[in-house]
């Protein structure tokens, strides 16, 4: 079974970045086995926080920190169809979207950006919770 993913929805505006969608509106899955990523920080294997004060380097760690989990389960970045994130900085988020994208942009999951006050510690500046499906 295939997941369906659709960018361009009728009525609907769509986020581009370099001339290309950077998340699907709408994502279908027939799947049969869903895998839940709990918010993943930017902390490596030792508990350490890697890359304080460096969204890029955050982001990059948050999705190895994903990619990780889903292996675990089965699963690739592939496979994932929904992402929700926490950012206590939009501004500098913006700046290490196409981090994000180096690991998503074939998925393209649907997605959500908020902007938080804090996370778990005062050095985390992105969380990001994965939904992934597979057979």
């Amino acid at each position: 079974m295939t997941i369906e993913r659709h960018s361009a929805v009728p009525g609907v505006f769509s986020f581009q970045m370099g001339g290309k969608s950077i998340f699907s509106t709408v994502t279908a899955s027939r799947r049969s086995k869903m895998i839940f990523v709990a918010g993943q920080l930017s902390t490596g294997r030792n508990g350490e926080v890697v890359g304080a004060g460096d969204m890029r380097a955050q982001v990059r760690q948050v999705c190895e920190n994903i990619k990780a989990a889903l292996k675990a389960a089965g699963a690739t970045l592939e496979d994932v169809v929904q992402t929700s994130t926490f950012v206590t900085d939009w501004t500098k988020f913006r700046e290490a979207i196409d981090v994000r994208q180096e690991y998503l942009g074939n998925a393209q999951p649907t997605s959500t950006t908020v902007q938080v006050i804090a996370l778990a510690h005062p050095d985390y500046m992105v969380e990001i919770s994965a939904i992934a499906m597979i057979e």
